[in-house]
């Protein structure tokens, strides 16, 4: 709507020291400058969860981001604009819970994360050591995929643009070596008779200034040999004869768990990290994020869900 003033000078809005917007006129009228801003992200999903019992290590969350590259090898994802006034939705997806029951069964799939229109998805769950038993399902609703264990031998599949795929497992005997998870930037390795198979590793990103991995894939258990490593937040693999149980996926690193052993592990919860000019930023916010600056810009880092209004 017009705004009707009688002066020949420009009229501008601050908050402080900052111009929010500027005005310009014609004979009598001035009109308001729209002022949306631009935000880079990076949205990582929970990684996937392992199963009691030799198994496979868990996929990586989801990854995708405007500041850098994206999962799976993508290139860099178009930047969102922000609207003045309007409040934006941040969830954490939690890691996919280790199951503790049978090895008949599946860990538990990651979750979600989300940043307004982004999705990041949950990483594909460990398989156990059932023979037969199918892979995690990554490649259907998870961003990175599990590998098999013992005779599975189809491998869970990465979601495109988010992660990649899980190893296979091993059927030779003693060693029924779980695959890997898949990472966000590389394919699960696949399990052997002597070893279990590393978790893919994840990306780094400079996002908060600092270069930090996220986002990989946990390891295979073994039954006599050497664990599969996870990298980039992803779990250790487990191993029998030695009784050594895997490990849980890093806390906010999207992480796949490393396959269970006794007992199954926890995925590593998601992260979402907003950048934007600090001369945009609003300061209001929900949710308790991290505030850091780099440069000339703010950078908010959501280590649990809430929103930030423009």
């Amino acid at each position: 709507m017009a705004i009707y003033k009688n002066t020949a000078e420009l009229s501008k809005v601050y908050k402080g020291a900052t111009e929010l917007s500027a005005v310009y006129f014609g004979v009598d009228k001035i009109f308001p400058i729209i002022t949306d801003y631009l935000v880079d992200y990076l949205v990582v999903a929970g990684g996937g969860g392992t199963t009691y019992g030799l198994g496979s290590g868990g996929g990586a969350g989801g990854y995708r981001t405007s500041y850098g590259t994206s999962g799976g090898g993508s290139s860099a994802e178009d930047i969102i604009t922000l609207s003045l006034s309007t409040t934006y939705t941040i969830t954490i997806g939690s890691g996919g819970v280790g199951n503790v029951g049978s090895n008949n069964n599946l860990g538990g799939q990651g979750s979600n994360s989300l940043f307004d229109s982004i999705i990041s998805l949950g990483g594909g769950a460990g398989t156990g050591q059932s023979v037969g038993f199918p892979a995690g399902p990554g490649g259907q609703i998870g961003g990175s995929g599990s590998g098999g264990a013992r005779n599975n031998t189809s491998e869970g599949a990465g979601t495109s643009e988010q992660g990649s795929a899980g190893g296979l497992g091993s059927s030779s005997a003693d060693g029924y070596g779980g695959g890997g998870g898949g990472g966000a930037n590389e394919t699960g390795f696949s399990g052997s008779s002597t070893s279990g198979g590393n978790g893919g590793i994840g990306i780094s990103s400079n996002i908060t200034g600092i270069s930090v991995f996220r986002a990989g894939g946990g390891g295979g258990a073994v039954n006599e040999g050497t664990r599969g490593t996870g990298f980039s937040g992803g779990g250790n693999g487990g191993g029998d004869i030695a009784l050594i149980e895997g490990t849980n996926g890093a806390t906010n690193t999207g992480g796949g768990a490393g396959g269970g052993v006794g007992i199954g592990k926890n995925g590593g919860s998601g992260v979402v990290i907003l950048r934007m000019p600090t001369a945009n930023y609003s300061s209001n916010t929900t949710g308790s994020p991290t505030v850091t600056t780099n440069g000339t810009d703010t950078i908010l880092t959501y280590t649990g869900s809430g929103t930030y209004t423009a």
